[in-house]
């Protein structure tokens, strides 16, 4: 693993090429486009590792598209126990270690990868700047550098170096404003095939796990808090009350997200009446807490945490939890 990591950072500190000679004439609006396209069209195979705080993750990515022109994926965690997610359509099924196989009714396969560049990525244009460039070398490919760069200093910007010939995703960092790498999602190899793989065939003749029966209502839930301030272009997800698996602790909860970022607000009461704010980071994700009149707020999120500490501070209760 130490020498998987070293190969990463070798790649990571290569330098792009500026000169207006290799500038392509094509827009980062343009590259984006071709890149939502080619991850919901292509036969695919591919690794990557997620690496932050000098630790890698490896995964292992297959994507896929039938005679029936349904949609197959698999992302698989390689180390530690297994995890699987298997995707078809707008069924997504979670093969944990610790809990029974199930499924949800979804078209978003949730991973290190965001979402949204499989997706409407102009969706982001009134809170993000999309900006092309120059190019640079990934796994012996010319690729296209482009920028996803937030218009104010309340988020990370997302770095993405795009397969020229393919528009594929061949590698990703999340970078602060003065262009320090967080995380980033390095690829180490990647085929393209006429058909999808075995794998995936195999996929499509397999019955996946019963889908979860969430109440109506569940994910929409009225709870005694508000969140009075976030970043530009966030809004509510879902909201829910539920029991933390480790301690059982009643908690409340609010998935916020702007497309391309999500962040979870917790609530609950505590034991203390007050507790100094503490956060700690990993990669490009912030785990803050504090407890103010007995009361727990904690903001997890690939934010800065002056941002998640704008947020817990906005928290207004509307009764005890």
């Amino acid at each position: 693993m130490k020498l998987l990591i070293c190969f990463i950072m070798l790649v990571a500190s290569s330098s792009p090429v500026w000169s207006a000679e290799t500038k392509s004439p094509e827009t980062a609006d343009v590259w984006l486009a071709r890149l939502s396209q080619s991850l919901q069209s292509l036969n695919f195979s591919t690794s990557f590792v997620v690496v932050k705080n000098n630790h890698a993750e490896p995964y292992h990515w297959f994507h896929g598209v039938n005679d029936e022109n349904v949609e197959l994926e698999i992302l698989s965690l390689l180390n530690g126990p297994r995890r699987d997610i298997l995707r078809k359509n707008n069924t997504i099924s979670y093969i944990e270690p610790e809990l029974p196989p199930y499924s949800v009714l979804s078209s978003n396969l949730r991973g290190p990868i965001p979402t949204i560049l499989s997706g409407a990525v102009q969706d982001l244009a009134s809170t993000y700047n999309f900006i092309s460039v120059g190019k640079s070398r990934i796994l012996g490919r010319s690729a296209q550098i482009v920028r996803i760069v937030p218009k104010d200093t309340s988020k990370y910007g997302h770095w993405l170096w795009l397969d020229e010939k393919t528009g594929l995703l061949l590698k990703l960092a999340i970078v602060t404003r003065k262009g320090q790498q967080l995380e980033q999602v390095q690829f180490t190899h990647l085929d393209i095939t006429e058909n999808p793989a075995e794998s995936l065939n195999q996929l499509q003749s397999t019955e996946l796990p019963k889908v979860v029966d969430i109440p109506q209502g569940y994910q929409q839930q009225k709870l005694s808090w508000e969140v009075n301030w976030l970043p530009q272009g966030f809004e509510k997800i879902n909201a829910n009350r539920h029991r933390i698996s480790s301690t059982k602790q009643p908690v409340e909860f609010i998935l916020f997200g702007d497309g391309l970022v999500e962040v979870s607000v917790y609530v609950t009461q505590s034991k203390e009446q007050t507790r100094p704010v503490d956060f700690v980071m990993d990669g490009a994700t912030v785990a803050l807490n504090q407890v103010n009149n007995g009361i727990e707020v904690s903001v997890v999120g690939k934010i800065p945490s002056t941002t998640a500490k704008k947020i817990a501070d906005s928290v207004t209760l509307l009764s005890r939890p």
